[in-house]
This record gives structure tokens, C-alpha cells and sequence, in this order.
């Protein structure tokens, strides 16, 4: 019995160090990002290879961009959208996910998210993007890191310069040149706000840019950004 116990309390103690370890890993690639740029994500890796599946020698559209060459137009955009309480919270609305949750739990199935822009972060740069409760929680943990290691304006320089916005193409700049042949610096109001409507689903709408609810997104969002607070 004694060495049943302890070969248990050796296995929870090794599984507990291994999981220290492995969040420490975290950390530290958030730590240099602090003022080191992101090469690549988790998402491009597997953009990447999803894409030479049937093109071998196929890239990625990725251009760095400091914060000040993004245009203010993209930020106000970004964050009407994606995360109107970015500058207040501390990487989650509880608010939005309360409802969220109730939106899903009246129709029985996921239909609304919440995900912060620090959330959607934490998925791109380490994870999948499959929702089980294990990636969930994994999402949550790298989050509070994020927060707590990073200023808002770095996290959302980080965010404009990784994000997906259509097949390959990743980033504020390869997005503004992609869609409008134009830098990042450039984007007026309605480019912007396009951009940022696209990005819940950009693969689509790299393929249906005219549709009428891109249109719709696009005009409600505009209307918004005004209010929209960025750092």
C-alpha cells in the first residue's frame, strides 16, 4: 500500500511539474515578445501547411508594421468590433461573456462569442482553434500571462500584426495591400472598417468580399468606431 501511495504521489508530482514547465515555456515566449517581434503563430504554421498540402512551395502574405504605420482608422475598427472594453479590462469581459453564454445556452448551440482581443491572441499565437475545455482553459491561463506581461498598446500591435485576414495572408500590412493594394498606413474609415468586419471569418470573405451582411458589418462598425478607445 505504502509504495502504491507513493509511486501515485510521485506521478501527481511529476504531471505537476511537467505542467509547470510547460506554462513556464509560455511565459518565457511572452516575455521576449515584450519587445521582440513574433515571427510566426500557431495559426500561420498551420495556415502554412494546410496550404502546401496542395502547394509545396506556397508562403504566407506577412509583413511586420510598427504600431504608429497601422493606421488609427484599423485600431478604432479593430477594437469596435472585436473587444469594445479592451483599454478597461484585465483580458476578459465578464459582462459579454454572461451573455454570451445565455444567447448559446436559448438557442442550443454556440452562436455568440466573447473573446477578448487578449484571448483571441493567446489562441493565435500558441494554440488551435478548436473549442475543447482543455484549449479553453490553456487559452485562459496564457491570457492572464499576456495581461500581466504586456502593456495594451504592445498587445494590440502584436494582435494587428498576427491576425488572419484571408487565405495565407496574415497581418495589417499584407491585408491593406491584399484587399486595397495599399499599406497599412494608408486604410481610410471604410477600408478599415471592412477589414475589421472581416475578420471573424476571413477565408470567406477573401472569397465573397460584396456580400450584403459584409456590407451590413461593415456600416455598423463605422458607425461605432468614433467611440472606440485604443491606446
Amino acid at each position: 500500500m505504502k509504495s502504491a501511495a507513493r509511486f501515485i504521489a510521485w506521478t501527481i508530482a511529476a504531471l505537476a511539474a511537467a505542467f509547470l514547465a510547460f506554462q513556464v515555456s509560455y511565459l518565457v515566449r511572452i516575455l521576449w515578445w515584450k519587445t521582440h517581434n513574433p515571427t510566426t503563430t500557431a495559426f500561420m504554421e498551420a495556415s502554412l501547411e494546410r496550404l502546401r498540402t496542395t502547394k509545396p512551395d506556397a508562403k504566407l502574405r506577412h509583413q511586420w508594421v510598427e504600431y504608429e504605420k497601422i493606421s488609427s482608422h484599423l485600431k478604432r475598427a479593430i477594437v469596435a468590433s472585436e473587444d469594445a472594453k479592451f483599454t478597461d479590462h484585465e483580458g476578459f469581459d465578464w459582462e459579454e461573456i454572461e451573455k454570451a453564454k445565455a444567447k448559446n445556452k436559448e438557442k442550443g448551440k454556440v452562436v455568440r462569442g466573447a473573446s477578448t482581443i487578449s484571448q483571441q491572441l493567446a489562441k493565435n499565437l500558441f494554440l488551435s482553434g478548436d473549442r475543447s475545455m482543455w484549449r479553453k482553459g490553456q487559452e485562459a491561463l496564457i491570457t492572464v500571462m499576456i495581461e500581466n506581461a504586456m502593456d495594451k498598446r504592445r498587445i494590440l500591435e502584436i494582435y494587428l500584426n498576427v491576425i488572419e485576414w484571408g487565405d495565407g495572408v496574415y497581418g495589417a500590412e499584407a491585408a491593406a495591400r491584399h484587399y486595397y493594394g495599399r499599406s497599412a498606413a494608408a486604410l481610410d474609415a471604410e477600408g478599415a472598417a471592412r477589414l475589421a468586419a472581416m475578420v471573424p471569418n476571413p477565408r470567406f470573405y477573401d472569397r465573397h468580399r460584396n456580400t450584403a451582411w459584409l456590407r451590413k458589418k461593415t456600416d455598423l462598425i463605422l458607425a461605432r468606431m468614433s467611440s472606440a478607445e485604443v491606446p
